[in-house]
């Protein structure tokens, strides 16, 4: 198991959990991520995704998405995705 760069968190919106994030690679839904940052460090699955608010089931590199998140995340934390 690996971990590859897939982006970074730009803003954070805390009402509703979801994190905004300038993708560097593709990203789909049931990928599972992980976030690093000074004061994050978790992993989950992607289980829904949107770019300017319609979803999407996959964003790649150069996307901005909106990804509901279970723990708070903060800028530029960065976002791994798992490969297996």
């Amino acid at each position: 198991m690996s971990e590859k760069k897939a982006g970074t968190v730009f803003s954070y919106f805390k009402k509703v959990g979801v994190a905004a994030i300038k993708l560097e690679a593709d990203l789909a839904i049931g990928d599972t991520i992980r976030i690093i940052g000074a004061t994050t460090d978790f992993t989950q699955k992607v289980e829904s995704m949107q770019i300017e608010k319609d979803p999407v089931e996959k964003a790649g590199a150069g996307d901005s998405v909106g990804i509901k998140v279970k723990n708070r995340v903060r800028p530029n934390d960065i976002i791994y995705k798992i490969v297996e």
